[in-house]
């Protein structure tokens, strides 16, 4: 990996180089542009997605990359979980989570995974693993796995190529986009990169229950899923996982 600066994010804050540089993976994306609504607009987005996969134990230690304004942090700080931190490298990004006393710091995810001598029992990235490069991917992933404490769980997510409405187009539309997974290449990854016990599973838009458009939605969006596993049977690929984004769970 190269060792110039980032030109991107802060460059006190990182040594390490990455390819993106719209979007870089250290840093958080996808804010709205009022960020304050984002702390209630994304809560149940987290709750429902993430919280099922948690230890129940609250004092195990969390590592968040990419946390940007805390959206995760918050959500976990109000299920209880005592031991959180989130590392964002763009230090203005993370200035709404300290002003909510959110544990938060400023820090690009290599030089930070190199640096501290820490051992997680749960590493969350926030940011699709799509913005690496699949060298820089897998050496993300294996440094992910040397700070996991034995057993320790990694979460996981990015964009899902065998959609057939918007996997070509997840790739196209943002340079900083560099592939893309079916549930078959995630599960590569992680076992390239020495994880066990990997689970793989549909990332969910629809959790927003007071909506009722949300109900249209996720109807709409499971029938063409289910046509769609259909027609790759019929061709002989063995596809389940369909949905916009795709994520994984994997121990170290």
């Amino acid at each position: 990996m190269s060792q110039e600066k980032n030109s991107v994010t802060d460059p006190e804050l990182t040594k390490f180089s990455l390819a993106a540089r719209l979007e870089p993976f250290d840093s958080y994306w996808q804010s709205p542009d009022d960020v304050e609504s984002g702390y209630k607009s994304f809560f149940e987005y987290y709750r429902h997605n993430y919280m099922p996969l948690l230890p129940d134990d609250r004092q195990v230690q969390i590592l968040v990359v990419s946390c940007g304004p805390g959206y995760l942090l918050n959500v976990l700080k109000q299920a209880g979980y005592a031991n959180v931190l989130g590392i964002d490298s763009d230090a203005r990004k993370i200035e709404p989570g300290l002003a909510r006393n959110l544990n938060c710091r400023p820090a690009g995810a290599f030089p930070f995974l190199t640096g501290t001598q820490e051992r997680y029992d749960v590493i969350i990235p926030e940011q699709e693993l799509n913005h690496l490069t699949m060298s820089e991917t897998i050496d993300f992933l294996n440094l992910c796995r040397t700070r996991l404490k034995p057993n320790g769980l990694l979460i996981v997510y990015g964009l899902n190529g065998a959609n057939p409405l918007v996997g070509s187009e997840n790739l196209s539309q943002n340079i900083d986009h560099f592939y893309t997974f079916t549930e078959h290449s995630l599960k590569q990854l992680l076992q390239l990169s020495g994880f066990r016990d990997i689970t793989i599973l549909p990332l969910k838009i629809y959790v927003f229950w007071r909506n009722p458009l949300n109900y249209v939605g996720l109807l709409t969006t499971g029938l063409f899923e289910f046509f769609f596993r259909i027609m790759f049977k019929l061709y002989g690929k063995d596809v389940k996982v369909l949905s916009k984004k795709i994520m994984a769970t994997c121990r170290a």
